[in-house]
């Protein structure tokens, strides 16, 4: 029997980046382009303003390659992980998938769609107090989690 065989692989959640980004015109354009040069492209963001600087979350289809390609470039930034979840309905599934965090007692730090699509179905980013827990929940009420192998593969 080969050692890898009936063990089961740790599956990854979806790596968030976080980047801070002066708020100036133009700048989260040339995060863009960098990225995009290097074949990296942005497939889930958030960006917050606030007066001095801009936060940008981005969700990007070559997570290694971009924090080498942040770390080579002196660009800080931070990494989480993320509970993306396939929404059947926008509507309905959005309300679903609340209820069943509200009812196992997660918090919802913050949560923003995906630009692209998992088997033709809307995809929700959340980052959880405990990512564990609540993809453990939503799994259990039916809902499909949506690991970052399934996503940028």
């Amino acid at each position: 029997m080969n050692p890898v065989e009936g063990v089961s692989r740790k599956r990854e959640f979806v790596r968030q980046f976080s980047v801070m980004l002066a708020n100036r015109v133009g700048a989260f354009s040339s995060l863009a382009n960098l990225l995009r040069r290097r074949q990296i492209e942005v497939i889930g963001v958030s960006v917050q303003d606030s007066r001095d600087a801009t936060v940008a979350r981005l969700v990007l289809s070559d997570p290694d390659a971009a924090e080498e390609l942040l770390l080579e470039k002196g660009i800080a930034f931070t990494v989480s992980r993320l509970v993306v979840v396939r929404l059947r309905e926008s509507g309905s599934g959005l309300t679903r998938c609340l209820a069943t965090l509200h009812e196992g007692e997660t918090n919802v730090d913050f949560a923003y769609s995906l630009l692209v699509q998992n088997q033709g179905q809307s995809l929700l980013a959340m980052h959880l107090e405990d990512e564990e827990f609540g993809a453990s929940i939503l799994n259990q009420a039916g809902l499909t989690v949506v690991y970052e192998d399934e996503l940028l593969r």
